[in-house]
């Protein structure tokens, strides 16, 4: 085979630091967009961003050269630094870790509803209840203490 071909996306998930709620309704449009810019930055493809005051959802598909911990240190560091100067933030921070699931090309839209749909979702489920739902079916195991 001369080419390689790959099908890899993921739904990674991260928190702003203590999970205090940076993001009013009315920044999260612009956030949500420069996120996906790193991501095309990188030269990967941005499915959907969305969250809400204290966490973002960012589903996104990258090349076989790419590591997955490579381009969450620089969507974190790139967006803080980003947050802190043009959104005049100065003292916010992503909390550190983040959660990261694969996602198979069948539910690539499904899961971008989802992403797209956080504030909806939100008035349901906190985010608590939504991570540890996400780590379950993921089959990531967890200790509880280390969570919040």
């Amino acid at each position: 085979m001369p080419s390689t071909h790959t099908s890899l996306h993921y739904h990674a998930v991260f928190s702003t630091k203590n999970r205090e709620p940076w993001f009013p309704p009315s920044i999260r449009p612009k956030l949500h967009a420069y996120l996906g810019g790193i991501v095309r930055g990188m030269d990967g493809v941005a499915h959907a961003t969305g969250g809400v005051g204290d966490h973002v959802h960012v589903l996104f598909g990258l090349k076989a050269t790419q590591t997955l911990a490579d381009v969450m240190r620089e969507l974190k560091a790139d967006s803080s630094r980003w947050i802190k100067s043009d959104l005049d933030l100065k003292g916010f921070s992503w909390q550190e870790g983040y959660g990261a699931f694969t996602v198979g090309a069948r539910e690539l839209e499904q899961v971008r509803n989802y992403v797209l749909d956080q504030e909806e979702h939100h008035r349901k489920q906190s985010f608590q209840e939504e991570y540890v739902a996400m780590l379950k079916r993921g089959l990531v195991e967890y200790d509880e203490a280390y969570l919040w």
